[in-house]
Order: C-alpha cells, then sequence, then structure tokens
C-alpha cells in the first residue's frame, strides 16, 4: 500500500474510534468553546450573551468572563472554535447534523475528533521520514490511540486538539533529516506553531524553541521570515486579549488566581516542588504518563540520535522543547489537570516525541525481545485509552470519595486507581447519545 492510501487507512480507523463513544466528553473547562463555536456557526459572532440568556446557571462558571465591552465571551482562547468552524459548517449546509443548539456538543466532538485525526496523520509522514512505513503506521496509531489524544483531546474543543494538530503539523514540516528545510516547509511549520501557541499559551516555551529549531535550519537569513505567522498569530491573541479584557492573557490571569485556593487547594499557580510534579506526571496510578501510555518509552531509544545529530537535526530541537514543557508543567501546582482522565497535561508534548521515536525504531527491531516489549506496551496503552473513552467520567473518581482536587493524596492511591475504578463500574451509560432521540438520551 503507498503512503498516501495508508495514512488515510489509519485516519479513517482513527476517526471511527474517536466517535465510536457516541458522546461528547466534556468538563468545566470545555464548555465556553464550544458554544463559542456554535455562535460562529449559527450567528457569526463570539458573543455568549445569548447562551447564558437560556442557560443562566452556566453565568457561575468563571470560563464565561464579561469582556469590557459588557458581552460574555470564553476566557479560553477562541482559535480552536474558529478551527472547528468549517467543518461544523459543512455539516450544517449538508444538513447532516441539524443546525439546533442542543447539537452543539456534536460540532464541538466532530471538530476535535476531525483535528486530532490530522495530527495522527502529521505523525505518520513525519515518522515515515526516518523508518519504514509499518514502523511509522505504528507510531502514528500509538500515538492516537495509546495516549490521552483519543479519551480527552479528540472529544471535546479545549485547546489540546489544536495544540496537536499546530504541533503536529510543525513537526512534520520540519522532519526530512537535513541541515537545511526547504523555505515553504518552515512558513508551513511556523504556521503549526503559531496555532499551537495561540491555542494554549501554556505551551509558549515549547513554541518558543521549536522556532529556534526553525532559525537553526533555514538555509538562508532572509528565511528568518517564515516565523511571521508565530509572530501574527501571538500578536493576533495578545491583541484581542487587551481588546476584549485588557490583560495580554486574557480572562486567564483573573480565572487561574480564583480556581487555585477556592477549587484546586493550593496557594498559587507554580509549586516550591516541581520535583513531585515531575514524578506525579510520570508514575501516578491515575495521571502517570508511562501508567497509562507507557509506549512512549519507545522515543528513549531515540535519544542517541539527538545526540548525535547536533542543532541542525530536528530530533534534538524536539527533544529539548519536550524536555522545557515536561518541566513547565511539573512547575505548575496543578500538574494533575483538575478534573480529567489520566495525564491531561502531557497531551501537549506527544507530537515532539515523535521524532524520537521514529529515530530509536533502528533500535527496537534489532531483538525480538524488544520488538514484544514494545508491543505490549502498545496494548497496554491503547487499553487504557479506550478505557477512558468509553467509562469516563461514569465512574466519579475525580469526585468520590472526595474531590482529588482537596485531597491530592488519592493521585497515590494505588489501591484505587482510576483506570481500575472505570473497569470497575463499566461503560459509561452516556455512550452513544448523539445517535439517541433527545428523550432517550442520558
Amino acid at each position: 500500500m503507498r503512503a498516501g492510501g495508508l495514512a488515510a487507512a489509519i485516519g479513517l480507523v482513527v476517526f471511527v474510534c474517536y466517535n465510536a463513544n457516541g458522546r461528547e466528553i466534556g468538563s468545566y473547562d470545555t464548555q465556553p468553546v464550544k458554544y463559542t463555536l456554535y455562535q460562529l456557526v449559527a450567528h457569526r459572532t463570539f458573543e455568549l450573551d445569548s447562551i447564558l440568556a437560556r442557560r443562566p446557571a452556566l453565568g457561575e462558571r468563571m470560563a464565561f468572563a464579561l469582556a469590557r465591552d459588557g458581552h460574555v465571551r470564553s476566557a479560553h482562547s477562541v482559535l480552536p472554535a474558529v478551527l472547528g468552524w468549517l467543518p461544523s459548517e459543512l455539516l450544517k449546509t449538508t444538513r447532516l447534523v441539524p443546525l439546533r443548539r442542543s447539537n452543539s456538543a456534536i460540532f464541538a466532538k466532530a471538530s476535535a475528533s476531525l483535528l486530532v485525526t490530522l495530527a495522527v496523520v502529521f505523525v505518520f509522514f513525519a515518522a515515515r521520514r526516518r523508518t519504514d512505513d509499518p514502523w511509522a503506521a505504528l507510531i502514528a496509531i500509538g500515538f492516537g490511540l495509546g495516549t490521552n489524544a483519543w479519551p480527552a483531546a479528540s472529544q471535546a474543543l479545549w485547546g489540546h486538539e489544536s495544540v496537536l494538530f499546530g504541533l503536529a503539523l510543525a513537526t512534520m514540516c520540519l522532519a526530512p533529516p537535513t541541515p537545511h528545510v526547504k523555505p515553504w516547509r518552515l512558513w508551513l511549520a511556523a504556521a503549526g506553531l503559531g496555532i499551537a501557541g495561540a491555542s494554549r499559551y501554556q505551551v509558549a516555551p515549547a513554541v518558543l524553541l521549536l522556532s529556534a529549531g526553525l532559525l537553526a535550519r533555514a538555509k538562508q537569513t532572509r528565511d528568518a521570515a517564515s516565523l511571521l505567522p508565530v509572530a501574527l498569530s501571538a500578536s493576533a491573541a495578545i491583541g484581542l486579549n487587551l481588546l476584549w479584557f485588557g490583560h495580554p492573557l486574557g480572562a486567564m490571569a483573573q480565572f487561574e488566581a480564583a480556581v487555585h485556593l477556592k477549587i484546586h487547594g493550593v496557594s498559587g499557580p507554580f509549586s516550591a516542588a516541581p520535583w513531585a510534579g515531575a514524578l506525579g506526571l510520570l508514575f501516578s496510578p491515575s495521571r502517570g504518563l508511562l501508567v497509562f501510555s507507557p509506549v512512549v518509552l519507545v522515543a528513549v531509544a531515540g535519544l542517541g540520535a539527538a545526540w548525535r545529530e547536533g542543532w541542525r537535526s530536528d530530533v534534538r530541537w524536539c527533544a529539548l522543547a519536550a524536555g522545557t514543557q515536561f518541566c513547565a508543567y511539573a512547575w505548575y501546582s496543578v500538574w494533575w489537570g483538575g478534573h480529567t482522565y489520566g495525564p491531561r497535561y502531557l497531551i501537549d508534548l506527544l507530537p515532539l516525541l515523535v521524532p524520537l521515536a521514529s529515530a530509536g525504531t533502528l533500535r527496537l527491531r534489532t531483538t525480538r525481545a524488544a520488538r514484544a516489549l514494545a508491543g505490549a506496551a502498545l496494548a497496554w496503552s491503547i487499553t487504557l485509552a479506550a478505557t477512558g473513552a468509553f467509562c469516563y467520567p461514569a465512574e466519579a473518581w475525580n469526585t468520590s470519595p472526595v474531590s482529588v482536587d482537596l485531597n491530592h493524596g488519592r493521585l497515590w492511591d494505588w489501591r484505587d486507581p482510576q483506570f481500575a475504578r472505570c473497569w470497575s463500574k463499566g461503560l459509561s451509560p452516556q455512550n452513544f447519545s448523539f445517535w439517541l432521540p433527545a428523550d432517550q438520551a442520558r
């Protein structure tokens, strides 16, 4: 099978898996962007006033912020809604999904799952720059179905899906293992970085480092102009925040300050013990990346390539960006990501591990034991990702017996890990609600 056909097949399988549960897995953070998307499609506006007029209870959520012009707007970036506008418009125009406010979740889920599916396809093409098609396909499947790209990023609009799309696009464009990259690839990579940074300001460390790597691989000085998409997207995001909320970060600064002590039980945005956050991000039984997605360990096999190839290689820059982004999240006091399933924050650095993973396949294929371990890690990772997609949040782990945001010790309780609770509670009763009549959906 040719590469294009294989990529299409992978994309189709992944997209079907993302939507097989027939529901949106939303959260506190996803609601304003979801309704912003609906308002764009239905009324060509970012204002959420009419939404709150019909659902006043949403006004109690700080993510629905009152802007300086007197209108209610999303406290989170509206770029994910902008990216979701075209597929949602197509669903509306073709009448596959009627334009009703009750269908807002369908528009959001379809848009998020499509963006993450495209990221998986980009990952495949990035990986095949250093390995053969079968291994590139396995890396793409591990990325798309063996991580929280499935149960979290693809299930709702809240920034992660746009970060995966943007960073995967940038990774694909910078993947050719040559000292210099063609100008059109630099421009397209910068566009991806701009999308990622404007969608979730938290990924600024990774965006800045990959931008530096982009410059390092430019052939001529004038190619530095290819960073213009990054500058424009950052300027647009900051300008919009200043216009609406009078702060470069928009309403997020006030939002974060308000929720830390009251909701998350921490005194500020950053921790005095970042090593605890680092250990939790990797090994917590309910939030650890290596617990939920041990398939990412394949990337470790590529660290040697990062050392050998130097600063003219995408591998070293991606490794540095991933490490820096990891440290940033480890320093964050709410490293567990609130009420979620598995390691939410580390979703953002997954595309950066792809060059390492593809370089690492050269070592994995040398021994049968290494291949067997990699296969077992992939199977376990897909099992836990599917568990989240079909069971969370019906297991109520985040809130029972007490909120994990207030009892942080529960993050280390191996007697009651979140995935085991999901297995014991079974499938979510909300599954397939998109396909049921409104009076039957639960």
